[in-house]
């Protein structure tokens, strides 16, 4: 990991996430709302650094995800939806500072640089780990075949 990323994990006090690169929750709303799936707090935010050479693994969370870079190299944010729709926006210097995530979209992000992408991840509903699943990658490809290659890449080995 490039020692600017470490320091920045450090500072910052992340630790591992399951998708892939470090987080820190810094805010989680007092407010709640009701959800199908139960009460869950209004808001949730969160640092999340992605070191070069690393990736967000496919996954989805069931609430409204908005990622803005907030330093280092550009991020590539990737969506797949329900009907295989595929698209990806770059955050950072020079592209759009943020993107919006639909409720059960697919997503997946990696960074284009050589040192980390650092971004803020708000998710409303609050983000609950119930409400998160990470891809299975034979189900994904079953469905896109024509984009097997990028969801096979944007996987975590099984088990």
């Amino acid at each position: 990991m490039h020692a600017d990323a470490q320091a920045l994990v450090d500072r910052l006090r992340l630790r591992p996430h399951p998708e892939g690169g470090f987080y820190r929750e810094v805010f989680r709303s007092a407010q709640r709302v009701s959800t199908p799936r139960g009460e869950r707090s209004a808001l949730t935010l969160i640092h999340y650094l992605l070191p070069a050479g690393s990736f967000s693994a496919l996954h989805r969370v069931l609430a409204d995800e908005v990622w803005t870079h907030a330093g280092g190299d550009p991020l590539d944010v990737h969506l797949l939806d329900g009907t295989g729709a595929h698209e990806y926006f770059r955050l950072g210097v020079g592209a759009a500072t943020e993107a919006v995530v639909p409720a059960g979209t697919w997503q997946a992000a990696r960074p284009v640089g050589t040192r980390y992408a650092l971004a803020t991840c708000a998710v409303a509903p609050g983000f609950d780990f119930s409400d998160f699943e990470l891809a299975d990658g034979r189900l994904l490809v079953g469905s896109n075949p024509e984009l097997a290659g990028l969801i096979r890449g944007l996987l975590r080995p099984a088990g």
